[in-house]
């Protein structure tokens, strides 16, 4: 059986034009994960006709594209996507689209290099996760008005409004999270997750975090490192640790046994949105729910 990126490669070279026309003659745009999803239907409200891939519980490092997204993708004005590998699957899909009339945009080309957390066991040699880092989304959400304006410059007003509307509100999703961080006394500030999506939290809110698996979902934790962090876990005493919605339980239910075969105990704290939100529709579907919520939920547990 054709692998589905050498289908999706040879579906593009095959169109040499839009198959699908333009829903009220506005540009069809694809995003890859819901946090960019969120983010630019913020921005764009009703003035683009918008297509997310990756839907709520996807883990993006390990995600496929189907014969659904060929056409998605194929049909698309522009796509915004994560970059610096996170989108591990679609990444020689996105450079074949470069030789195509459709323009891809990475968010992270928004974000300047040096300031990002690098790491050498990382392909990329940068931790993708920056939408945990609340300035960093700021910045991309400016680059996405950027991008949509010179796209369809006579809704600009719009978009830069729109703009300035959502970046207000991060401002104030942030200094609520002040606050409510705040109220966990610095040494319970350590926070262990099945892998490593929250490094830019923890810098950003002065959290020592420490994941079971690496930067990628692709990196399988051995024994040994269920054993290390099983001791850290003890020597920290760390009250709870938690699960991530696009991560199998079993990581960190077996990081929980290793604990407790060493006569300690250490609760699962709950469930948090790591690299996709949570269901459409509700409150955790949105990035500043969900941000909400999983700082809330870490502060109940560690409190």
């Amino acid at each position: 059986m054709k692998k589905i990126t050498l289908i999706v490669f040879t579906t593009l070279a095959l169109i040499s034009c839009k198959t699908e026309k333009k829903a009220n003659n506005k540009l069809n745009v694809v995003t890859t994960t819901t946090m960019i999803t969120d983010l630019v239907k913020n921005i764009a409200g009703d003035q683009i006709n918008l297509q997310g891939l990756m839907g709520s519980g996807v883990d993006p490092h390990l995600y496929k594209a189907s014969e659904g997204d060929v056409t998605k993708l194929a049909n698309a004005d522009l796509i915004f996507y994560n970059g610096l590998h996170l989108e591990g699957k679609l990444v020689e899909v996105f450079e074949k689209m470069h030789s195509q009339e459709t323009k891809t945009i990475a968010l992270s080309d928004a974000i300047d290099k040096s300031t990002l957390i690098g790491s050498e066991y990382f392909q990329s040699n940068y931790d993708p996760h920056i939408w945990f880092d609340i300035a960093y989304w700021k910045q991309a959400a400016q680059f996405v008005v950027n991008k949509l304006s010179e796209a369809i410059p006579d809704q600009k007003a719009v978009f830069e409004t729109n703009g300035t509307n959502y970046i207000t509100q991060l401002n104030a999703l942030n200094s609520k999270l002040e606050t409510t961080i705040a109220t966990l006394p610095k040494a319970s500030r350590i926070l262990v997750t099945a892998h490593d999506a929250f490094n830019y939290f923890g810098k950003a809110f002065d959290f020592e975090v420490v994941g079971l698996q690496g930067l990628s979902t692709a990196t399988e934790a051995g024994v040994q490192d269920v054993q290390k962090l099983a001791a850290f876990i003890i020597d920290k005493k760390v009250k709870a640790i938690f699960v991530e919605s696009s991560v199998p339980k079993r990581t960190i239910e077996a990081l929980q046994a290793a604990v407790k075969s060493k006569d300690h105990e250490v609760t699962i704290g709950g469930t948090l949105y790591s690299d996709a939100l949570g269901d459409a529709g509700t409150v955790e579907g949105t990035y500043i729910g969900m941000f909400e919520y999983n700082v809330n939920t870490i502060v109940n547990a560690l409190r």
